[in-house]
């Protein structure tokens, strides 16, 4: 059995779409698609159902799956241990958008000052699509917003984080929570916690990036709710209406973690690393 075709299957099946697989993976559809059929053919089954918002698994599929994974999370860990056999020579870092605006150069530029023959690569998204990809083995560890919610997971370092409730100076502003793409976790609790202590319906608008968001607070769009590092770090600090909570309110510190099985041979350098 190809181990390829098992990452390809993994793949559809943890995204429910082969499209979405195509992406992850960045092959082209129809490559995917080839692949499952040979996966399909090799095993003299159907592996995926075809339903109106992508594919589901069959029987037959769900009894691979547990199989298929293990394999491919084995594999995958091989190929880390043999590039780092004697020593950490390459390093894949993710990290939410906040942390990365506001101090991942600093960290990467101490990484390769004390570890130059060390390759390094960052990869940004949601805490919710980097802590996916932390426990897939995609990156070694992960600067993600809150407390990780694994148990597969464990903390290298934390970095405390105060959390404020940001509006425009402007009175009758829109009741609007303006946030980032679906999956951060500042957005999972501003929208709970402002429906809370707002008395009238509450709209949202998702942005792609920090500064936008910003920007269209500071012009009366509505408000949200972030980092205080990220307002300092885009100079907008003097422009808003600021309104600190309290960590009886919100805690979410930013972690990075690591898988407890793939730990970094770095890693009481990284645990002391200070921010």
């Amino acid at each position: 059995m190809d181990s390829n075709l098992l990452k390809v299957f993994v793949e559809v099946a943890n995204e429910k779409s082969i499209s979405k697989a195509a992406i992850n993976l960045e092959f082209a559809q129809s490559n995917v698609t080839s692949r499952i059929k040979q996966l399909e053919k090799s095993l003299e089954t159907t592996l995926f159902y075809r339903v109106p918002k992508g594919v589901i698994l069959s029987k037959e599929g769900e009894k691979l799956y547990p199989y298929a994974l293990e394999i491919v999370k084995k594999i995958e860990l091989a190929n880390y241990e043999m590039k780092n056999i004697n020593q950490q020579k390459h390093l894949i870092i993710g990290s939410t958008e906040s942390n990365a605006s506001t101090r991942i150069i600093p960290f990467l530029l101490q990484l390769h000052e004390d570890f130059s023959n060390m390759s390094l690569e960052l990869i940004t998204n949601t805490t919710k699509e980097i802590t996916k990809k932390v426990l897939d083995y995609k990156v070694d560890i992960a600067f993600i917003s809150g407390f990780p919610k694994n148990d597969e997971l464990m903390i290298l370092n934390k970095i405390e984080e105060n959390i404020v409730l940001v509006e425009s100076k402007e009175e009758n502003t829109s009741n609007t929570f303006l946030s980032f793409k679906n999956g951060c976790a500042y957005n999972d609790f501003g929208q709970e916690y402002l429906k809370k202590i707002s008395e009238k319906e509450l709209k949202n608008l998702e942005f792609g990036n920090y500064e936008t968001i910003l920007g269209c607070i500071k012009a009366g769009m509505g408000k949200s709710i972030l980092p205080l590092s990220i307002i300092k770090k885009l100079n907008y600090e003097k422009d808003l209406k600021i309104t600190e909570l309290s960590k009886d309110i919100v805690n979410l510190p930013t972690c990075m973690v690591c898988r407890k099985d793939n730990l970094p041979r770095i890693k009481n350098y990284l645990e002391n690393f200070k921010f």
